[in-house]
C-alpha cells in the first residue's frame, strides 16, 4: 500500500505530497479544517486524524516512494462514500424520531429519572445535532448499551438542554439531566450541552464562551476537561455528575456547583 493510500484510509486529504516535515491537512469529515497531519520521508511516516486517533498511525514501506496516480480518485471516492453514509444516517435518524413514543425507560429510571422520554423499539432515542441540523442519534438499550447510527457525524454533534443561560458542557444524557435538575434547584438558567464523549466536549466547548465543564472522573474525562478550562467540576474517582447526585442527593450536588457559577 502506498503512503497516500494509507493516509486516505485514515481520512486525510493530501493534495500534493510533501516530504520530510509535518504537514497539516484537511480530513474527509472536515475538509475545510486542518484536522489531520502527516509526515513522510519517502519510505516511512505517520499520520494522525485528530477526530479519530489518540496517537499517530505508523507507516513503513519496503520500497522508495513512487507517486500513486490513483490517489486523487481514491480520495474523491472515499469522500463521496462518506457523505453518502452521513446523509443516510440523517434520514434514518429523522425516521426513528418520527416513530418514537413517550414512555418510561429502564436505563433512565435507574439513573433517577422516572419520566416519559422518547423511545423506539425499547431503545431510548437521543437526537444529535450540529447547530440546528439533525445528523444522527444515540440509541440506548434498557441495559445501558449505547450506539450511534452507522456513518453518522458524531464530532461536533450535541444535544442542548435549555434555551438560555450559562453554557455547561458534559458527556452523557443522564449527567446532563442531573445538571439540569441541579441548576433548577439553584434557580440559575443554563444551556447544557450533552457531548456524548469526553473528546467531543473539547470540540463543542471551542465554540462557546467560558463554558462550565462538568467532567467524568476518569482518565479521558479529566484530560479533556484540562484542555477546555483551568477549573472544572469533578466528582470522586470513577463518578460522573449523575453518580454523585444519586449518592449525595440533588441538593448537595447542586450546592457543589455554586463556586463555579
Amino acid at each position: 500500500m502506498s503512503f497516500e493510500s494509507f493516509a486516505i484510509e485514515h481520512g486525510l486529504l493530501i493534495n500534493g505530497l510533501e516530504l520530510n516535515k509535518w504537514i497539516r491537512v484537511g480530513t474527509v469529515d472536515h475538509p475545510q479544517k486542518k484536522n489531520g497531519a502527516y509526515i513522510f520521508d519517502g519510505q516511512a511516516g505517520a499520520v494522525i486524524n485528530f477526530a479519530v486517533h489518540d496517537k499517530h498511525q505508523i507507516y513503513k514501506s519496503t520500497s522508495n516512494y513512487v507517486y500513486d496516480p490513483h490517489a486523487v480518485a481514491m480520495r474523491q471516492q472515499l469522500q463521496k462514500e462518506r457523505f453518502e453514509r452521513q446523509e443516510k444516517a440523517q434520514r434514518k435518524a429523522a425516521y426513528i424520531i418520527s416513530q418514537t413514543t413517550q414512555s418510561r425507560h429502564p436505563y433512565m429510571v435507574r439513573k433517577g429519572f422516572d419520566m416519559n422520554l422518547s423511545v423506539w423499539k425499547e431503545l431510548l432515542v437521543v437526537p444529535m445535532r450540529v447547530g440546528s441540523l439533525l445528523v444522527g442519534c444515540q440509541l440506548i438499550a434498557p441495559d445501558g448499551v449505547k450506539k450511534f447510527l452507522t456513518g453518522q457525524i458524531t464530532k461536533g454533534a450535541s444535544l442542548v438542554i435549555g434555551k438560555e443561560g450559562r453554557d455547561i458542557v458534559c458527556e452523557g444524557l443522564a449527567t446532563g439531566m442531573s445538571v439540569r435538575r441541579a441548576m433548577k434547584h439553584l434557580r440559575v438558567p443554563a444551556q447544557i450541552h450533552v457531548c456524548f464523549s469526553a473528546n467531543n466536549m473539547v470540540d463543542i466547548a471551542s465554540s462557546l464562551v467560558n463554558p462550565l465543564v462538568i467532567a467524568d472522573n476518569d482518565e479521558t474525562g479529566v484530560r479533556s476537561a484540562k484542555k477546555i478550562a483551568s477549573t472544572y467540576w469533578l466528582g470522586e474517582a470513577g463518578e460522573d455528575f449523575n453518580d454523585t447526585e444519586q449518592r449525595l442527593g440533588t441538593v448537595e450536588v447542586a450546592e457543589s456547583l455554586r463556586g463555579f457559577l
